[in-house]
């Protein structure tokens, strides 16, 4: 499937999704906030995507929600399915990214801002280049944090670290986001997508069924106590067992002294 507003590429059982409106900045017009929920649906239905990057083109990121051009003028029919609307489109955004249960990484080639940031922190890694640079934005809009800004922050960097960037809205040059944590990686600009590919290609070393269990338990244990954490850890072992082509290779793998060859199946 071809989308209007991004690229979508495969390396490998690598997916790398570019956001392309360089001209805005790769901020999130209607058609890319649309395109975005679409890319990521189709690479999570793939079997042959283990891992997906995010990127933008040119010198952006994303820089948050496309607020150009002038309002909508007149009056409009509001569905009833807009009106029962929990989440609107900052919240189907983050859903999207952190319930993608593959491997998601970000390559930050350079500013992220608002819900760009959010997108950003929504991933399970941020590999960036001396361009990247975080702004969180929402206050110098007369907006609290959305897109889920308030609840991704504060679970990477921790509470006052988060509170100080989002109530200072001010920007976060690579150096610093690499020491906060906001970066995981720093790498030279002109290494940056190589970086990010070798990140993925470490991931897809592994056994794809048994990763994606691993992102699903981590994930769900950091709300859960240490002994609900351990139940949820022996339900998700039975995952990786429920591939038994990859089981008998990891066991074959290892006898043999070789690098095994899985195949998700």
């Amino acid at each position: 499937m071809t989308y209007e507003n991004l690229l979508y590429d495969k390396d490998g059982h690598v997916a790398v999704i570019t956001l392309n409106r360089p001209e805005r900045l790769n901020a999130l017009s209607r058609g890319l906030q649309q395109d975005f929920l679409a890319v990521m649906a189709e690479a999570r239905a793939d079997d042959s995507v283990w891992s997906v990057i995010i990127t933008g083109a040119g010198r952006g990121f994303c820089s948050g929600a496309d607020i150009s051009g002038p309002m909508p003028a007149g009056e409009r029919t509001v569905t009833q399915n807009e009106r029962l609307d929990e989440w609107s489109w900052v919240g189907r955004q983050a859903l999207a990214i952190y319930h993608f249960d593959k491997p998601t990484i970000a390559a930050m080639n350079g500013v992220c801002a608002g819900a760009g940031m959010s997108l950003a922190l929504g991933c399970d890694l941020r590999v960036g280049s001396e361009n990247a640079r975080f702004r969180s934005v929402f206050l110098e809009r007369n907006l609290s944090p959305d897109s889920g800004m308030s609840w991704f922050m504060p679970r990477i960097i921790g509470y006052s670290r988060a509170i100080d960037l989002i109530l200072t809205s001010r920007d976060v040059a690579a150096d610093e986001a690499y020491r906060l944590g906001l970066l995981d990686r720093l790498v030279p600009a002109e290494k940056l997508m190589d970086e990010s590919l070798a990140v993925a290609n470490q991931f897809g070393q592994h056994p794809p069924i048994a990763v994606r269990a691993a992102k699903r338990v981590t994930q769900q244990n950091l709300g859960k106590s240490l002994e609900d954490g351990l139940r949820n850890e022996l339900y998700h072992l039975s995952f990786g067992r429920g591939a038994p082509n990859d089981a008998k290779e990891a066991r074959d793998a290892r006898a043999e002294r070789r690098k095994p060859n899985y195949t998700g199946t």
